[in-house]
């Protein structure tokens, strides 16, 4: 199926896609499908056709997620985001016959936009990979509060701060920064001296959205 209405941005973490998506749904009156916005679905998923998203419904101590190695986390979070993509394409079905635009900060992968969507209809926003790791804990949100709490109750706080951190190193790599670079999409890099307008602005130029 080709979402002939669905404008999507993938990219790294701390790049402006969730306040883009946030932004160009308000402007253009059109529909938000935020970051997991298939989270509602998580509680009736089977956990053996989707084991990487039911991997926390089924945990028994949460201290296990934060004691992973790196390379265990790294497989989950890329086993996340291949389950995410199922659910994600079955959402913009319900979708693709609504006169709206919708915006999508999604999971799906380049390869399957490449499939899916309209040319000109995906950006790809990136930030420094160090960035996802060094700033991590710095946002207040619910999550990455616990998990900080988690960590900080470990009998050693500090190793298991390094082991969590070298897992969101390998999960945000330079090669992963790169695969989005060179994906063929069009791409806006992120800077701090321009204002959400401005990026806003630009992501509407890719778009087509500026006339």
């Amino acid at each position: 199926m080709i979402f002939r209405n669905a404008y999507f941005i993938i990219g790294t973490a701390y790049a402006g896609k969730s306040t883009m998506v946030r932004l160009l749904a308000e402007k253009h009156h059109g529909i938000l499908l935020e970051e997991n916005y298939h989270s509602r679905f998580y509680p009736t998923l089977d956990a053996a056709a989707f084991p990487c998203l039911t991997y926390t419904r089924e945990l028994k101590d949460w201290h296990d997620f934060i004691r992973r190695t790196p390379e265990e986390y790294e497989a989950w979070i890329d086993g996340v985001a291949k389950e995410c993509e199922q659910l994600e394409l079955e959402i913009l079905s319900q979708f693709a016959s609504r006169p709206e635009p919708v915006f999508v900060d999604t999971n799906i992968s380049a390869e399957t936009l490449k499939k899916t969507a309209l040319p000109g209809h995906v950006l790809v926003m990136l930030a420094d990979p160090q960035i996802s790791v060094s700033r991590f804990f710095e946002r207040q949100d619910e999550e990455k509060q616990f998990l900080y709490r988690l960590i900080m109750e470990e009998p050693d706080p500090e190793k298991a701060m390094d082991n969590y951190c070298r897992g969101l190193a390998r999960i945000n790599s330079p090669e992963k920064y790169d695969r989005f670079l060179h994906s063929g999409f069009p791409v806006i890099l992120r800077d701090e001296s321009r204002t959400p307008g401005e990026t806003l602005s630009l992501v509407e130029d890719v778009f087509g959205l500026n006339h």
